[in-house]
């Protein structure tokens, strides 16, 4: 009994000490102080960016800017945050992640959409462009409405069309100058049919692999070759494991803009517009950078003493667009006959 007594004795000491002497009155008193780094963090809306390429690329500086603007214009309210290289998604499962909600925003190569989308194939037929304002006039005009309208049976929404460049040959084998040159290649490229189709026309195999896989699969030699534009070979290094290089300029590789329909869909009118114009002035951006980029590119490239650079005379380019004629007989079965008036059309007029 006196053991209890004790016990209560000391705990109720224990307390008293603690509530004269041990805590301040006055600063239960108070109010917590305020963190401003918490202000408006509940709200944030935050945008997940995925893609595939270098930093330091078309692409890549383009995703940094448009996410800059729409930071500023905002004023913090929306939050765009960059995963680059394939770091979250890479090019084969990144349209399902923004489909499904794990993202907000992907921007593939125009090539990624042709198996969902077979009208896409368009704008990887072979020398389909003359020139860089060809190139604009088709995402601007009736072929990039329209392709622009199939992604919504998806949830997704197109935004825009980003410009990288045209597309060049590379080998570890030989020269690749006439169609005769590719035979027993394997080249890698990205899943398209028509793409497919160029390369059995020429007398090559190919493979289908991710884009972060293609200097990998050229180092251990599983393929011989692979075609991009300048700044994505150099960015990847993807020279360093080739001994040659043809300028060919016989396709165009651009990007599309997409972001999930319900996301967008969620936006305020005002948050709406901001996205909106932020990707406007990063499309003009782009467009007068990109190419400045590719020469850049092609020009560092040039001084590796690793590969040698090879210019397709005019000869030589057309036997390659007389090789590409099958192609194109058969793509209005895929394309439809409507895109491919406006491909012919945009030819005649540049």
């Amino acid at each position: 009994m006196k053991t209890f007594a004790a016990i209560s004795l000391f705990i109720f000491t224990g307390i008293f000490t603690a509530l004269f002497f041990g805590f301040d009155l006055s600063e239960a008193s108070e109010s917590l102080e305020y963190d401003d780094e918490q202000e408006g963090l509940e709200d944030e809306i935050v945008i997940k960016f995925s893609h595939v390429v270098a930093e330091n690329t078309p692409k890549g500086k383009a995703v940094r800017k448009f996410a800059s603007l729409v930071q500023d214009w905002s004023n913090g309210d929306i939050k765009v945050e960059i995963y680059s290289n394939g770091t979250l998604y890479n090019d084969q499962n990144e349209y399902t992640a923004l489909k499904d909600g794990h993202i907000q925003m992907i921007a593939p190569a125009t090539s990624k959409l042709t198996e969902r989308f077979p009208q896409w194939q368009v704008l990887d037929l072979p020398f389909a462009f003359p020139s860089y304002e060809a190139v604009k006039q088709a995402y601007q005009g009736e072929i990039g409405t329209t392709l622009l309208n199939t992604v919504e049976k998806d949830g997704i929404k197109g935004m825009t069309f980003w410009y990288n460049g045209y597309k060049q040959v590379t080998s570890n084998k030989q020269p690749l100058l006439v169609p005769a040159d590719f035979n027993r290649t394997h080249f890698r490229i990205m899943p398209s049919p028509m793409i497919e189709s160029q390369f059995q026309s020429l007398g090559a195999s190919t493979s289908k692999l991710p884009f972060n896989k293609t200097y990998s699969n050229l180092e251990v030699n599983f393929i011989n070759g692979q075609e991009n534009t300048p700044s994505n070979i150099y960015s990847k290094k993807l020279f360093e494991e080739q001994a040659y290089m043809t300028i060919s300029n016989h396709g165009y590789l651009g990007y599309v803009v997409l972001i999930n329909g319900t996301f967008w869909k969620d936006l305020s009118k005002e948050h709406q517009t901001i996205v909106q114009e932020a990707l406007n002035e990063t499309t003009d951006w782009i467009w007068r950078h990109s190419i400045e980029m590719n020469d850049a590119h092609l020009r560092k490239i040039k001084r590796a003493d690793s590969i040698d650079v090879h210019y397709l005379t005019n000869e030589q380019k057309e036997s390659w667009k007389q090789t590409f004629e099958p192609v194109y007989e058969e793509a209005e079965n895929t394309i439809g006959k409507r895109l491919m008036e406006e491909i012919y059309t945009i030819q005649e007029q540049y």
